[in-house]
């Protein structure tokens, strides 16, 4: 397998070079607005008994595609940041959602027994995820877990504390993504 090196990124305001220059892959018009999503909820405040991030990053033909913020917080309302806006307030939070465009999703639940996965959030965001579909992107999906190549269907991919995912469709592939330093995430 070739692979190119990853294109540059830009400040987020939760986790440097984060933010993939590019248009966003999907946008949040068939996003769930409040109704329980495959057993994930949205609850009026944001539960922290669990609390942790992970990391997606999205090439397709080897271009950066943007996750944008506001997937998982209903009526979202920003403030700027450093590096872009910061949801932070909304009609309720799913335990899966994203702050920013960092690609970081933010795992909050009320229970230390739930775990969660990518095809959870993207079904959240309202768009398919599978192996050889990545929202509106079409093509052979190769997957990267933890900077290694995975096999399987990415919507089964666990979702925990510093996970990293990265999804290329089509070619070329990218060199998988890796952060280095999550900001006291």
């Amino acid at each position: 397998m070739v692979m190119v090196p990853a294109p540059k990124a830009k400040a987020g305001p939760e986790i440097l070079n984060s933010i993939p220059i590019g248009p966003k892959l999907a946008g949040l018009s068939k996003a769930a607005t409040g109704q329980t999503v495959d057993g994930v909820q949205c609850e009026t405040d944001e539960q922290l008994v669990s609390h942790v991030h992970s990391h997606l990053t999205i090439f397709v033909n080897g271009k950066a595609r943007v996750i944008p913020y506001g997937i998982g917080i209903p009526g979202y309302g920003t403030e700027p940041a450093r590096g872009g806006n910061f949801v932070d307030t909304g009609n309720c939070f799913y335990w899966l959602h994203t702050h920013a465009e960092d690609g970081i999703i933010h795992v909050e639940s009320p229970s230390l027994k739930k775990h969660f996965t990518l095809g959870q959030f993207f079904k959240e965001w309202g768009i398919p995820l599978s192996a050889t579909q990545v929202g509106p992107a079409k093509g052979v999906v190769t997957t990267f877990f933890e900077g290694y190549l995975y096999k399987g269907n990415p919507a089964n991919l666990p979702l925990g504390s510093h996970v990293q995912i990265q999804l290329d469709v089509g070619t070329p592939i990218v060199a998988p993504v890796k952060v280095t330093n999550w900001g006291g995430l």
